[in-house]
């Protein structure tokens, strides 16, 4: 299982937001490519990448920091925020970035969604799902759809969506763990690549999640346990078998 360690992109710094709100963000770092360094550097083998404020304005606003991080590192970068038209995505992509991430976008637009998976490839279109209680949350995770994750999940993954990266928004930024549970269902119920996010915040988190033993959970994101001194990245790629 891969672990992604996370940053998440605010005003060109590296930030973590408690719960996905913006007016509750604690700051780690000035220089975001010395961090995505950093990370490499302790092992790790791939990164997540976040630009919370192309998330909230919906367009991207840190397009070339991202690509220079992508730039500067050996290992494959994901990124999301803000990716609401094909071009954005497609300036992610042609910038080095492995895998692009949409979020509202999945939901609201099936035919866009289509046509850059047609496009790109599967292998390169990731789509999150964020929910709560399996009910997926959208619009800053302040708006409760009727639409379950697992229903979300299997309406992507049929048009060939590669990769879903996960997040329990209940437990996002809390360090009391991963909704577990909520990530196997979702294993079970696609068979695209599963990345879980939210709580994970030590070695036994992690371990916990391999248990499942589903072979298409590919990884976990980790952010404030890492960040705050929770764990180290060692303990988690060890913990993961990586």
């Amino acid at each position: 299982m891969t672990i992604f360690p996370a940053i998440d992109l605010q005003q060109g710094r590296c930030v973590r937001l408690r719960q996905g709100r913006a007016d509750d963000a604690t700051v780690y770092g000035d220089d975001p490519v010395a961090m995505a360094r950093h990370w490499q550097t302790l092992g790790a083998q791939a990164l997540h990448v976040v630009d919370l404020d192309g998330a909230f304005q919906g367009r991207p606003a840190h397009a070339e920091l991202i690509a220079r991080i992508a730039a500067a590192l050996a290992i494959p970068v994901q990124t999301g925020g803000g990716l609401r038209r094909d071009d954005d995505v497609e300036r992610m992509l042609d910038a080095g970035v492995a895998r692009v991430i949409l979020g509202t976008r999945a939901l609201d637009d099936t035919a866009a969604l289509e046509r850059l998976v047609a496009r790109h490839g599967g292998g390169r279109i990731a789509v999150g799902i964020d929910a709560r209680d399996g009910w997926v949350q959208v619009k800053g995770w302040v708006e409760t759809t009727r639409v379950r994750a697992t229903d979300l999940a299997q309406r992507v993954a049929a048009i060939g969506v590669g990769t879903l990266i996960y997040t329990d928004t209940a437990t996002d930024g809390m360090l009391q763990g991963p909704n577990v549970a909520a990530v196997g269902e979702l294993c079970g119920a696609v068979t695209c690549n599963i990345i879980a996010s939210g709580g994970v915040s030590t070695a036994a988190d992690v371990r916990a999640l391999t248990t499942l033993g589903h072979a298409n959970l590919l990884g976990a994101i980790v952010g404030k346990a890492l960040y705050e001194g929770h764990t180290t990245l060692p303990d988690l790629l060890a913990a993961a078998g990586a």
